[in-house]
């Protein structure tokens, strides 16, 4: 008889395919959910807080085990039944096993994790969470892959390349619905060329731009309205993907800061360098990406703002040319990608000697990487705030604003 109740394992050398009972404890920055069993710690990928799983070990590293569900035991009270028939499989959402308020919850403890363990900060103030005013058919952004074997169209799946073929997907706005079905009938009745492995698409105000164009009355390229400012885009470009919480988002990043000079770095099509210069005497807006750049020069002409620029330059670059020269400057708000800023950026930005920062960003783990450089010496945490702009993931949008600690 065995002594103790030890799991069930294979004698595998690295372990891979061993099976386990484990009670999930919560949800960790990525999305899975943390056990621990047989002195390992365990992430397993579509949990419940507080489910009892029995769960199949795919691969290990270290005393870490990377774990999928073989069976729910016991479900966790906020655990739901996901609607998409696709979720597990299609690489796209991996929160809809929780409910919304669950996924709300689970997204601020995400962002004070990532603060305590990377950046050292034990922020004691709330974090609130804006929820989305859709937690279905938001999404307004899509990238949908082509399997030209196959005949699938869809997204990839999970930790693969192998492409989903998606008939409907729920948090799709109804516009993009409709052209995801437009092209799988264009795709049945082989109307489109092979070549073709990738479609983006957005859903603007005068309707969907898609990048390949379909025939020559269609556009790549997207108008939005928000609030009092429009902004154009081209459908491979990047831009927000949640308009409803949009105008929140923008709020709370630029809020009442006002003054001489502010700085807009990674500034994109312009989406936060426009209302700036509402309140700046003097806005510069910097992004390496060329036709973002255009696109941000044509949206301040279009909202006639003469009093800001948009400059195409790799931010670190930019900085390292030009801080010393524009030091003191009022405000400093950078939107980084998901890896957050580059090498020498954070520098650069310290080297502009600002008056107040605003970080806006949609990975916590790169965003407290660099809050922890800005923290050491200069810079207090005034507030933070997190926009729920993908719900259905675990990806989540901060606003953080930091206050000068330090007279120059």
């Amino acid at each position: 008889m065995r002594k103790s109740k030890q799991p069930a394992r294979t004698h595998d050398r690295n372990q891979s395919g061993e099976i386990l009972e484990v009670e999930v404890e919560r949800i960790l920055p990525g999305g899975a959910g943390l056990a621990h069993a047989g002195g390992k710690t365990i992430l397993v990928g579509l949990a419940a807080p507080g489910d009892r799983l029995r769960v199949r070990v795919r691969r290990t590293k270290g005393k870490t085990a990377f774990a999928s569900i073989e069976k729910i035991i016991e479900p966790s009270p906020v655990r739901c039944e996901p609607p998409c028939p696709y979720f597990g499989r299609c690489g796209g959402c991996d929160f809809q096993q929780l409910t919304y308020d669950a996924q709300l919850y689970a997204k601020v403890e995400i962002i004070r994790d990532c603060l305590r363990r990377i950046a050292r900060v034990d922020y004691q103030k709330e974090i609130p969470i804006h929820a989305s005013p859709l937690e279905w058919q938001y999404r307004s952004r899509a990238q949908w892959q082509r399997d030209t074997v196959r005949n699938h169209l869809g997204y990839f799946e999970r930790g693969t390349h192998n492409i989903c073929d998606v008939v409907e997907c729920p948090v799709l706005v109804p516009s993009l619905q409709e052209t995801l079905n437009d092209l799988r009938e264009r795709m049945r009745n082989g109307s489109l060329l092979d070549d073709v492995k990738e479609f983006q698409s957005v859903a603007g105000d005068e309707g969907v731009a898609l990048v390949p164009s379909l025939d020559k009355d269609s556009s790549a390229e997207a108008s939005i309205t928000i609030g009092e400012f429009s902004y154009s885009f081209r459908a491979d470009g990047f831009f927000q993907i949640n308009r409803s919480l949009l105008g929140e988002l923008i709020e709370a990043a630029v809020a009442d800061a006002r003054g001489e000079t502010a700085i807009d770095l990674y500034c994109g099509a312009g989406l936060f360098t426009l209302p700036l210069a509402r309140r700046f005497h003097s806005v510069i807006g910097i992004e390496a990406v060329e036709a973002a750049v255009e696109y941000a020069r044509r949206n301040l002409a279009g909202a006639g703002l003469t009093n800001a620029k948009a400059e195409r330059a790799i931010v670190s670059d930019w900085l390292k040319e030009n801080a010393q020269k524009l030091a003191p400057v009022d405000l400093v708000l950078l939107d980084p990608p998901r890896a957050g800023a580059e090498p020498g950026a954070i520098e650069g930005i310290l080297a502009l000697k600002p008056l107040r920062i605003v970080y806006v960003s949609c990975d916590p783990a790169t965003l407290a990487r660099d809050l922890k450089e800005l923290v050491v010496d200069n810079y207090s945490l005034d507030s933070i705030a997190a926009f729920d702009m993908f719900p259905q993931t675990h990806h989540v949008e901060t606003v953080v604003h930091l206050a000068n600690r330090v007279s120059f």
